[in-house]
């Protein structure tokens, strides 16, 4: 089970459900990969629909590190994902939607 207040999202990898999540560590990874100056770039190109097939696999492969996962980048471009790039693409976009959102809480302050 994913847990969206910590920025969780789920993706089923060769048949496999895993769990993605942003970490401080894969941002810093992810920030380095696609050679941006800063992440707010990627989001405005998401936003935007000018995100690319790299930054798909930039931002799922954070994820998984984040989520504890040691495959690598030719283990993911090679890997089967139900769905295939629409189903990717729509991860991704809700990975970096969870990182950057603060979520709300019924009862509480944050």
């Amino acid at each position: 089970m994913t847990n969206p207040y910590a920025g969780e999202v789920a993706l089923v990898i060769n048949g496999e459900r895993r769990v993605l999540k942003l970490t401080l560590g894969a941002l810093a990874e992810l920030e380095a990969a696609l050679g941006a100056e800063t992440l707010v770039e990627l989001i405005e190109r998401y936003e935007g629909g000018r995100f690319s097939t790299r930054d798909v696999l930039a931002l799922l492969l954070a994820g998984l590190r984040g989520g504890g996962w040691q495959g690598s980048s030719n283990d993911l471009a090679r890997a089967d994902i139900p769905g295939g790039a629409v189903v990717a693409a729509q991860a991704a976009a809700q990975l970096l939607a969870r990182a950057f959102t603060i979520p709300e809480f019924p009862d509480e302050q944050v």
